[in-house]
């Protein structure tokens, strides 16, 4: 009997370390508000808005310690609609990230569905984090957000100093290029300052009728942002070109953030300059303010406003939820008040 109590006590304590040493995390977040969007070509429009300021997600995260500093770890996160229910990104199951991969002293190693490293820099640098009605994506291009079928390798943290590595396989039948996503981002951070680096590249199928000419998009983006104490300064550039369809812009965004109570004031001017003369561009400005009513809940509001160029078709829209679209070189704008909850 002694014996028998004995063994169930060691292995007891096997399980409790076992535990110990590996956990899995569910965490979300719901968003909503009210959108009154003015200026599509179909007329104007207020709606229940889903995802105003972030995406709508559910997710599973998780490590395991395996020894000697290595560690494995997984992401899953679904998208939705909170105003529907659907799901999002194409209706995926895990549409927002779905990776695994292995961290330690190395820096880390991970495979599957991840962030862009361009969108990622831009959503650091732009004042409103690419939410909400004064969203840099409006009028910038985040490039894919998330690629599919990618490996990933992030530098450990040098000083401030790191860098990220992404490669996409285009998986497409008889071509290793075609569909390829090549990007990186060198990112420093120190005490005030946040400076980033980013690059990124997609080689689309080839032109229907030409065995050379192909729809690649390439982006560089460079920003920073410097805290002076109450107020913080954004800007960011941007140069931005799709060979097929023969586009190229140079966008520039400048903005501030400051404390105004507990809550937080943002406002933003983006010009998307167009380098062909064929008036696509657009300038944006933005306000808006979220305020806090625990560390989970907080309220927001947002304004923007696009001037569009002659044949600019660039609209106001936030994290999620969409924009309506003008009639060529008429303005957009949307007004929202809405709630964001984390758990």
């Amino acid at each position: 009997m002694k014996k028998s109590l004995l063994a169930l006590a060691v292995l007891a304590s096997f399980a409790s370390a076992a535990s110990a040493q590996s956990s899995v995390t569910i965490y979300g977040l719901v968003d909503a508000g009210i959108t009154a969007e003015r200026g599509g070509a179909n007329g104007s429009i207020t709606k229940l808005a889903t995802g105003v300021q972030q995406g709508n997600r559910l997710g599973f995260k998780g490590t395991e310690d395996l020894g000697n500093g290595l560690k494995a770890n997984f992401q899953l996160e679904n998208g939705f609609d909170l105003d529907t229910g659907s799901a999002r990104q194409g209706n995926r199951l895990f549409g927002r990230q779905a990776f695994v991969g292995l961290s330690g002293n190395f820096g880390a190693v991970n495979l599957g569905r991840q962030y862009d490293p361009v969108f990622v820099s831009m959503d650091t640098i732009d004042p409103f984090n690419t939410g909400l009605t004064g969203s840099a994506t409006n009028l910038m291009n985040p490039g894919n957000v998330r690629t599919d079928n990618s490996l990933t390798y992030t530098t450990p943290n040098f000083q401030g100093a790191s860098a990220t590595l992404l490669y996409g396989a285009g998986e497409k039948a008889g071509s290793s290029s075609y569909g390829r996503t090549i990007g990186g981002s060198a990112d420093y951070v120190n005490g005030p300052v946040v400076l980033t680096l980013a690059y990124n590249k997609v080689n689309a199928t080839p032109i229907i009728g030409s065995a050379a000419a192909t729809n690649d998009l390439k982006l560089i983006l460079v920003g920073g942002t410097y805290n002076f104490g109450p107020v913080k300064l954004h800007a960011v550039y941007e140069s931005e070109k799709i060979d097929a369809l023969a586009t190229d812009f140079r966008d520039y965004l400048i903005g501030v953030s400051a404390p105004i109570g507990v809550g937080t004031l943002m406002a933003s001017y983006i010009d998307k300059n167009d380098r062909t003369n064929k008036s696509l561009g657009g300038k944006q400005m933005a306000i808006g303010y979220s305020h806090p009513l625990s560390k989970r809940t907080s309220f927001y509001t947002s304004y923007g406003y696009i001037n569009n160029d002659t044949n600019g078709v660039n609209f106001v829209g936030d994290a999620s939820s969409g924009g309506s679209t003008p009639a060529a070189g008429h303005n957009s704008s949307a007004l929202s008040v809405g709630m964001r909850h984390k758990f």
